[in-house]
Parts: structure tokens; sequence; C-alpha cells
């Protein structure tokens, strides 16, 4: 909700959404009550979604909406692969990809999330032992069409060995923790005919996002998407869910709920 909004279009009392545009890094606002953002990242919506929910969707559905639109052109009849499934945006992606008509294939290195990504929608899921491309290719002998990888440089050549011919990578994630690729020779590395680019999420703000953010909470809203926080935490357990979080323990997004309660915790 918005408190004050000095010199915006923004009233007191609206409800909005913001993607993080730089919070918690050029700025403070990620664990707080009240933050101060650029009006250029806030975005006004309708929904009666619960808080948990809402606060689970703007990141994660605009990352991947603009990676599969915008970067990847993602349409009816595309063989989607994504890395990282699991992750919120992977999980965004799952269902943004096929709404778009796209047969997904999504992977995790953990047989015990195999169900949620079939649950989310995903045609296959694909378990990473350290190597995807021969798994996806006995699926696949041509190669998929369009790749998102969210795991980055650390696993972005073996992805690449995924795509079929013009098919086109995007590498959206870092969940690898590894940023830059050593002793990359790209002539080598990229398949001939294959596409590689990327999306950063610093590009999305409220003048190319906000129709978009507002009909994927229409579309959960209404049950069409299934989007719900893994797991929800007080903010007097944010050491607990960051441990959770690198544990790799989730499946999906978490969210830290402020509250009077919460901070008394």
């Amino acid at each position: 909700m918005v408190e004050a909004a000095p010199d915006s279009p923004f009233k007191p009392g609206q409800k909005v959404a913001a993607v993080m545009g730089g919070m918690g890094r050029a700025y403070d606002g990620s664990y707080a009550e009240y933050t101060l953002v650029p009006a250029k990242h806030v975005m006004p919506v309708t929904t009666a979604l619960p808080w948990e929910t809402l606060a689970a969707m703007p990141e994660a559905f605009l990352t991947a909406w603009g990676s599969l639109v915008t970067s990847l052109n993602v349409r009816a009849g595309s063989t989607l692969l994504i890395p990282g499934g699991t992750s919120s945006v992977g999980m965004a992606a799952v269902i943004l990809g096929k709404d778009l008509g796209a047969t997904v294939i999504a992977t995790t290195r953990s047989k015990t999330k195999m169900s949620a990504l079939l649950a989310q929608g995903a045609d296959h899921v694909v378990i990473d032992n350290g190597s995807i491309s021969s798994a996806v290719r006995e699926l696949f002998p041509t190669g998929v069409t369009h790749v998102l990888e969210l795991i980055g440089s650390a696993t972005l050549l073996d992805s690449l060995k995924t795509a079929a011919r013009q098919g086109v990578v995007c590498n959206t994630g870092i969940l690898g923790k590894s940023w830059v690729l050593k002793e990359f020779e790209p002539m080598e590395a990229i398949p001939s005919s294959v596409h590689l680019t990327t999306f950063l999420s610093e590009t999305v703000d409220a003048s190319n996002s906000t129709s978009e953010l507002q009909r994927v909470l229409d579309a959960a809203s209404n049950g069409r998407y299934h989007v719900y926080p893994h797991r929800v935490f007080r903010l007097g357990e944010i050491v607990e869910a960051h441990r959770y979080m690198e544990a790799n323990q989730a499946t999906g997004k978490i969210a830290v709920k402020v509250s009077a309660s919460s901070m008394d915790a």
C-alpha cells in the first residue's frame, strides 16, 4: 500500500507492486515495513490475492515473461527447456510457457521436486546430474527450439548443446553462482546457427510491464494460474528463511511477512 507519494500519480492507500530495480542493493528496502521506491518501478494493481501470493509474483513472473516473450519469442509449438525449473522464475516460466502453447521440459537436481514441476504443468522433467544435454536429446533428438537458462554460466555450455538448429538460448539467471565463462571460445561453444541472448530483470519497469503484471494477477485470481509461495516466514524468522533457501529446500518462491506480530517475534 502507498503511504505517501508526493509528486507522483499515486495516492495514499493505493495498492501497488514493485520490482527490485536495485532494491536491497542500490538502496535499502528489501526487509522493511516501509521503503522509498523510485516511481518508475511502482505498478498500480487491482487484486484481492493474499499478500503472500502477491509478493511472490512480480519479480518472478515479469522476469519469466520478459525472457520468454522479449528475448526468446516462445510461441505455440515451441519446445522450451528450463534448467533450474524449481526456482521462482523457473516455476513461473513453466506456467507461462504452457500458456504460450509450448511443450515444457524443466530440470531439477532433486527427484523429490519432480512432482511439483509436473503439477505446475511441465510436460517432461529431467534430473540434472551434472549434465542434461544427453537426456534432453533422448527426448528431442533434433534439439529444443528455446532454452531459458536460469543456472547460468555453470551450465550454459551444456545447455547450448540441447538447442536445435536456429534455436535460441537465453541466459537469465545465475543460480549456479558463477558469473563468468573462463576461456570462452564462442565459435566452439555456440553450435552453428544457434542464437545466444540474455534478459536482465533491471529492464522491467512500470512503463513496459504494468499491464502484463495485472494480467498474471487476474489469471492467478481466477484459478487459471496456480500460484502460491512455497513457504511463508515471519520477519523474525529471517535467518531461518535464508538457511532454508540456501539449503535448496524451496520449490519456487518463499515469502517473508512483515507485520506487527512478526516484528515482535
